[in-house]
C-alpha cells in the first residue's frame, strides 16, 4: 500500500461546527515539529486510503457494480524568506478497481506536481492589519462557496491551474481576490492506461483560460457575510483536449450567516451564466449556441444549543437545463470546476448528481456526540429542470420529454471518528438512490436501486 503525505496547506475536511471547534482546541502532532524544522521551512504529509463499492451502477450502459481501492498521497513543502515564499506539492492518486469501474482522471492521476509556485506575502501593506498575497505558478483554487471553483476534497484527484492569483484581506474581514489561470489537463486519460496507474505528466491547456474577481465583506446586519464574484472561462479545441468551446461569463452573489448555537443560519447563492457554447465536445460539432443559464442554492438551518450540538437544515438547489435541445440556445448550467459532494452526495465511483439540469429539495441532520465524533444523515429528492435535457451524470435522456422529470430520492449518511484530531481520521459512509419514473422508463433507465458504501482512513503528519 502506498504511503501518502501532504506538504503545505491542504483543504481540511468539513466538520460540523461543534466538531471543528473541538478539534481546533487539540494541538495535532506534526512531523516538522518533531524534527525541530526551522520556522522558514514548512512541510506536511497526508495519506488517504478509501475502499468503495457501488451496487447497480446508475450510468447508462453499465449495470455492473463498480468497486475500487483509491489511494491519495499529498506531499508539500514551502520555504519562506521575509516576504518571499517558494512552494511545491506532489499528488499521487491511484486506484485498483474492477472492470465495472468507469475510471477517469477524477480518480487516477499518479505522481503529479500539483503545485509549484513562488509568491510574495505582505502584512499591513495598505492599512494596519491587512494581508496581501501574490502567487505565480501552478496552484489550486478554492473560491467562495466552492460550488464553481474548488480544490476538491472527497474526489481522489485535485484540480490544478497555472497562472497568477492576487489576494488582499483587510483587518475588518474584507477579501478581494483576482486570478487568471489556465487549467491543467490530467494525463493519461485512456481507460486502459488509467487502470495500470500509468505515470504521465499533466499539461497546461494554453487554449483555455479561467479568470475571476471575488469580493467578500461583512454585511451591514450582524453576523452576515456578502460575497460577489464574476468568473470567466474561454476555451477552444486543441490537440491536447476536445472541448465544447465554452466562452462563458458567470456572475454570482451569495449572502450567508454561519451556524451559531441557538440561532438560525442560512445562505442564498445566485449564479447566472451567459456567453456561447456547443452542445458536445465532438470535433464534428462546430455550431456555437447562445448560452443562457442559471443556478440557485438556498438553505436554512438551526444549531441547537444542546449537548451533541444537533443541527437541522433544509436545502434547495436549482440548475437550469436545456429546454429545447433542437434550437440555437443552450440553457444547461455549467458547474465549471466546482465541488458537489458536500451537497449532492458522494462522488468517487458514485457521483449520481451534478449541478446541471437539476432541481432538488432535501433535509440534513448533523450531530457531534463527542469531541472526536461527528455524523450526519441527509435526504434529497431530485428532478430534471428540463424534461428533454439529460440526466447528465448518468448520460440518460428522453428527447421527447415523455418520461417525466422525477429522478428519485437519495438517502445518505456518514460517520467520522477523529481518532487523533487532525492527525488520524476514520470515516464510513453510504448512499442509496431510489429511482423515480424518469430513471426507470427513459431510454437507458433501469428499475434497480443503486447502493453505495465506502470506508476510508486519513493520516496527516
Amino acid at each position: 500500500m502506498t504511503l501518502g503525505v501532504v506538504l503545505g496547506v491542504t483543504a481540511p475536511a468539513k466538520a460540523t461546527a461543534a466538531a471543528a471547534e473541538a478539534s481546533s482546541n487539540d494541538a495535532p502532532w506534526r512531523l516538522r515539529d518533531a524534527l525541530d524544522a526551522p520556522a522558514w521551512f514548512r512541510f506536511g504529509l497526508e495519506h488517504r486510503t478509501r475502499v468503495e463499492q457501488l451496487e447497480h451502477d446508475f450510468r447508462a450502459g453499465n449495470g455492473g457494480s463498480p468497486s475500487a481501492v483509491s489511494l491519495r498521497t499529498l506531499l508539500s513543502a514551502e520555504v519562506a524568506f521575509s516576504a518571499l515564499v517558494v512552494g511545491a506539492e506532489v499528488q499521487d492518486s491511484r486506484a485498483y478497481a474492477n472492470r465495472d469501474t468507469p475510471l477517469s482522471t477524477a480518480i487516477v492521476n499518479p505522481l503529479e506536481p500539483l503545485r509549484a509556485y513562488v509568491g510574495l506575502r505582505f502584512e499591513s501593506l495598505f492599512s494596519d492589519g491587512d494581508r496581501a498575497a501574490l502567487t505565480l505558478g501552478r496552484m489550486t483554487l478554492d473560491i467562495g462557496s466552492r460550488r464553481l471553483v474548488t480544490r476538491t476534497e472527497f474526489r481522489n484527484t485535485i484540480n490544478s491551474f497555472t497562472g497568477i492569483d492576487l489576494q488582499w484581506t483587510s483587518d475588518e474581514g474584507r477579501l478581494l481576490r483576482a486570478f487568471a489561470v489556465v487549467p491543467v489537463v490530467a494525463r493519461p486519460s485512456d481507460p486502459a492506461e488509467l487502470s495500470r496507474n500509468r505515470i504521465e505528466l499533466d499539461q497546461e491547456n494554453l487554449h483555455a483560460g479561467l479568470w475571476g474577481v471575488f469580493f467578500a465583506a461583512p454585511a451591514p446586519a450582524p453576523g452576515l457575510t456578502l460575497e460577489s464574484y464574476v468568473l470567466g472561462l474561454h476555451e477552444s479545441d486543441s490537440a491536447l483536449e476536445a472541448t465544447s468551446n465554452r466562452r462563458l461569463v458567470t456572475p454570482g452573489l451569495r449572502l450567508l450567516k454561519a451556524p451559531t448555537a441557538g440561532q438560525l443560519d442560512f445562505q442564498v447563492e445566485l449564479m447566472g451564466q451567459l456567453g456561447t457554447s456547443r452542445a458536445s465536445r465532438a470535433v464534428t460539432d462546430t455550431i456555437d449556441l447562445t448560452h443562457r443559464a442559471g443556478s440557485i442554492h438556498a438553505s436554512i438551518g438551526y444549531l441547537f444549543d444542546a449537548a451533541a450540538a444537533p443541527r437541522l437544515a433544509l436545502q434547495g438547489d436549482y440548475a437550469s437545463g436545456d429546454k429545447r435541445p433542437d434550437d440555437r440556445l443552450n440553457g444547461r448550467f455549467d458547474p465549471l470546476f466546482g465541488d458537489r459532494r458536500f451537497e449532492l452526495g458522494p462522488t468517487g465511483v458514485y457521483g449520481a448528481f451534478a449541478r446541471s439540469n437539476l432541481r432538488s429539495l432535501g433535509a440534513r441532520f448533523e450531530l457531534a456526540p463527542a469531541r472526536c465524533l461527528d455524523a450526519f444523515v441527509a435526504y434529497r429528492s431530485f428532478w430534471l429542470a428540463a424534461a428533454r435535457d439529460a440526466w447528465t451524470t448518468a448520460d440518460v435522456r428522453d428527447p421527447s420529454g415523455s418520461s417525466g422529470r422525477f429522478l428519485g430520492q437519495q438517502l445518505e449518511a456518514r460517520v467520522r471518528w477523529h481518532i487523533l484530531p487532525r492527525n488520524l481520521v476514520f470515516e464510513i459512509g453510504a448512499a442509496a438512490l431510489f429511482r423515480g419514473r424518469f430513471a426507470v422508463v427513459a431510454p437507458g433507465g433501469r428499475d434497480d436501486t443503486p447502493l453505495y458504501g465506502y470506508t476510508q482512513l486519513t493520516a496527516t503528519l
